[in-house]
């Protein structure tokens, strides 16, 4: 298959892209305003929240295509990332004192039904990101990578929740003294 007809086979309404983009946008914009609970209503009771280390490509047999084992960052419920934003709204998170200034930004959105989706209305969005965050005078981290997000339609006044997000960072060490931001 070639390389337009891919694109045409996994391409939906330019409608659709937008309404979930916009989605997408707002749920970010919750979590730079740290509006932790209403963010946390974005996510569907079922959500699987996980980050993995990224291995280093030399590290792996090519000529096997045998990739070396991940360790886990995240690999969050709805009630382990309920019990996170508890702990932030206490005010005592020594990782968050004094808070971190964050700003999440999103790109390259690719937006295409879900495979072996539970729903119809279940769409994977494969997308880019840089999450910039700031704390006290000059604590600055950079975190980029891809995630790829599962979203369904929903109820509710987003129209939209996250069921699945899996987090790729493109770093294979992480410099940041801790990791208490959301992605």
């Amino acid at each position: 298959m070639n390389a337009v007809a891919e694109v045409r086979r996994f391409s939906v309404p330019l409608e659709l892209h937008h309404e979930i983009a916009q989605f997408l946008y707002h749920e970010a914009a919750l979590l730079d305003d740290w509006q932790f609970r209403d963010w946390l209503g974005l996510l569907s009771e079922d959500i699987r929240y996980t980050m993995r280390t990224t291995v280093n490509a030399q590290t792996r047999d090519r000529r096997r295509g045998v990739q070396p084992p991940t360790t886990w960052i995240f690999n969050d419920t709805h009630a382990q990332l309920e019990r996170r934003i508890a702990r932030l709204e206490t005010g005592m998170a020594w990782a968050e004192e004094p808070p971190s200034r964050t700003r999440h930004i999103i790109a390259n959105l690719q937006v295409r039904p879900a495979d072996q989706a539970d729903t119809a209305d279940e769409y994977e969005v494969r997308l880019s990101y840089l999450l910039y965050r700031s704390q006290k005078e000059r604590d600055e981290t950079f975190y980029v990578g891809s995630r790829v997000d599962r979203v369904r339609r929903a109820g509710g006044p987003a129209g939209w929740q996250v069921c699945r997000r899996e987090i790729t960072l493109d770093q294979a060490v992480l410099s940041s003294h801790n990791l208490s931001v959301l992605f």
